[in-house]
């Protein structure tokens, strides 16, 4: 019962449903800054599939990853900021996540939350307060 609990309050973080790895998970976190939600639920699942690692995004075309990203807004920063994310992420030590590019308070919060099982001190992100409190 306690587990079903949990999986239904993941399910409702956006990034947490169409994520299979901690790269798509930061990729998400970074397509979450300074946009709506439901936007980026329509352009996660198209980006993933054309690139599912880091490698198939460093290598793959930028005026695509524009156009794929571009229902988000902020282009340009936000197609910087995934390139150097990934590039930094393949020799990331998997300790802090704001040592990834572009990576900040949300962004770490939610890696050790969902990935070290940690709760970090001093959670802003109100989505990620009320998955706390409920588990």
């Amino acid at each position: 019962m306690e587990e079903n609990k949990e999986a239904e309050m993941k399910a409702e973080l956006m990034v947490q449903q169409q994520v299979k790895s901690v790269w798509q998970h930061m990729v998400g976190v970074i397509c979450l800054n300074l946009t709506d939600r439901k936007q980026v639920k329509q352009v996660l699942p198209k980006l993933f599939k054309k690139y599912d690692t880091p490698i198939k995004f460093i290598r793959g075309n930028s005026n695509t990853q524009m156009k794929m990203l571009k229902p988000l807004g902020m282009v340009n920063v936000r197609l910087k900021r995934l390139k150097q994310m990934s590039i930094d992420f393949l020799t990331w030590d998997y300790k802090d996540a704001k040592d990834l590019h572009g990576i900040g308070k949300y962004g770490d919060d939610s890696y050790k939350i969902f990935y070290k099982n940690e709760t970090p001190k001093n959670v802003q992100d109100k989505e990620l307060k009320k998955y706390l409190n409920g588990r």
